[in-house]
């Protein structure tokens, strides 16, 4: 379904505000020729994004060297959450890049021993142990591996049933994509693993059964017996919406867990480092799992990412029995540390929490606006969706929301490409720096969208 954006030349409307420099033709002739390069090189995989060739990017805003600035919704699929080039982390990426050293394996670098001390102090109490690798996938396959290996030292084999969510993603790696349950991600996969099971999420919107009883029917539904499970993996929201479960649904799962010794395992790739409002996104639920996984945000930048966890779960592999090659990373972590203090430093999860009612209140305005093609309207803190769909319906419309970010990206706001269910999330997620003028002009611009696209309608 998805598909690659044009790269023909289109005379864009001059625009200049402090947050969007927009002239000429996009993409110009020179960034075509470029892309027509990169396409004849590179997989089709990599197609998916609006036609623009990132020069430089700092704070809010992304440039391109023609002179075109874009306010920036994106944080580059949730990465910059500090903002982009931010020069703390510039600084201390230079700095340990000139010492030098570049990597050294498994062997202990100066930034891996405080980073790790450093996210151990942050997690919550008995959380006390930190695995660094480099990718979000990474993460939730050593979770999967984690809470099978404990379910079954506990309980024997029968005790290795995994229990993901609907709709869920956790990663395009073997392990991460199976308990994801995104239609049409596992098809490629011959032999899939039967003791990972999937229960519908309750989002409230495609699934309006947010009851726990649910949860329990489908594990019954599915032949599951409950001590059985050796762990329960979720998103802290599923990054369709976003769609956050209910307080009471997180805290029942988190009982349920505890009374059936399966392991509870938050997937904080996309909402950790103060993205929903909060240090971590589970704070929201008042929970604590038995372990989570993070990444993206965590540098701000340069990529790596944890599981953090309880000893006893984090030493079931003993030395050399669970690692990787570019594991904590010199370079990396020097960042990680870097992006965290100017997170605390410059309080930029309150900063989420604050402008969240203002994004809240525009996703519902624009929704309110255009109800007939916006189904829902999911937000917390700086992370927020609109889910579109065909009218008179809950069916996604891909191709009014593609057309919407295409339409953005001209209008000097950058948006990735709709993700979710059918593709039709069209995903806001800003640097966690912005201010609240920014926030509404982005938001005034996706109204522009709609209204032109609708037009005549």
């Amino acid at each position: 379904m998805a598909k690659p954006f044009p790269l023909e030349p289109v005379e864009s409307p001059s625009i200049l505000t402090p947050y969007r420099r927009i002239r000429g033709l996009l993409p110009s002739k020179e960034t075509r020729e470029q892309l027509d390069r990169l396409r004849a090189a590179e997989s089709r995989s990599m197609q998916g994004q609006p036609p623009v060739i990132w020069d430089r990017a700092q704070g809010v805003n992304v440039y391109d060297v023609h002179g075109n600035m874009w306010l920036d919704f994106s944080s580059g699929v949730l990465v910059a959450n500090a903002g982009h080039g931010h020069p703390q982390i510039a600084a201390a990426i230079v700095e340990q890049a000139s010492k030098p050293l570049l990597t050294t394996y498994c062997f202990p670098n100066v930034p891996r021993i405080r980073l790790t001390q450093k996210l151990v102090s942050l997690a919550p109490p008995k959380l006390n142990k930190v695995l660094l690798l480099s990718t979000g996938s990474e993460t939730t396959e050593c979770a999967l591996k984690l809470m099978r290996t404990h379910g079954r030292r506990i309980g024997g084999d029968d005790k290795n049933v995994i229990v993901a969510f609907l709709d869920s993603f956790h990663g395009r790696t073997l392990g991460a994509q199976q308990m994801g349950g995104v239609l049409g991600g596992r098809d490629w996969i011959k032999h899939r693993d039967p003791d990972i099971i999937h229960v519908p999420f309750p989002d409230g919107f495609r699934n309006e059964d947010t009851s726990f009883q649910l949860f329990e029917r489908s594990l019954a539904d599915a032949g599951v017996e409950p001590d059985n499970v050796a762990g329960v993996i979720t998103e802290t929201y599923q990054g369709a919406g976003p769609y956050f479960m209910p307080n009471e649904y997180a805290q029942a799962l988190r009982k349920w867990c505890g009374a059936h010794a399966a392991l509870l395992c938050f997937d904080e790739v996309q909402a950790g480092f103060g993205r929903c409002g909060a240090l971590w996104g589970f704070e929201l639920y008042d929970v604590v799992p038995d372990l989570f996984c993070l990444g993206k945000g965590l540098s701000s930048s340069l990529p790596i990412s944890a599981v953090i966890g309880r000893d006893d779960v984090m030493d079931l592999y003993g030395p050399n029995e669970m690692t990787s090659t570019h594991s904590a990373n010199p370079i990396c972590c020097a960042a990680a540390l870097a992006s965290i203090e100017v997170i605390e430093q410059e309080h930029l999860a309150q900063n989420a929490a604050t402008l969240g009612s203002a994004l809240r209140e525009e996703l519902q305005a624009v929704r309110d606006q255009f109800s007939e093609v916006i189904g829902f309207a999911p937000s917390q803190g700086l992370v927020g969706g609109l889910l579109i769909v065909k009218r008179g319906s809950k069916e996604p419309n891909y191709d009014l929301a593609w057309n919407v970010v295409r339409c953005c990206f001209h209008k000097g706001l950058l948006l990735f490409a709709p993700v979710g269910v059918g593709g039709g999330c069209i995903k806001i997620a800003p640097p966690l720096c912005i201010d609240e003028a920014a926030l509404r002009e982005g938001c005034t611009v996706i109204k522009d969208a709609f209204q032109e696209l609708l037009r005549g309608d």
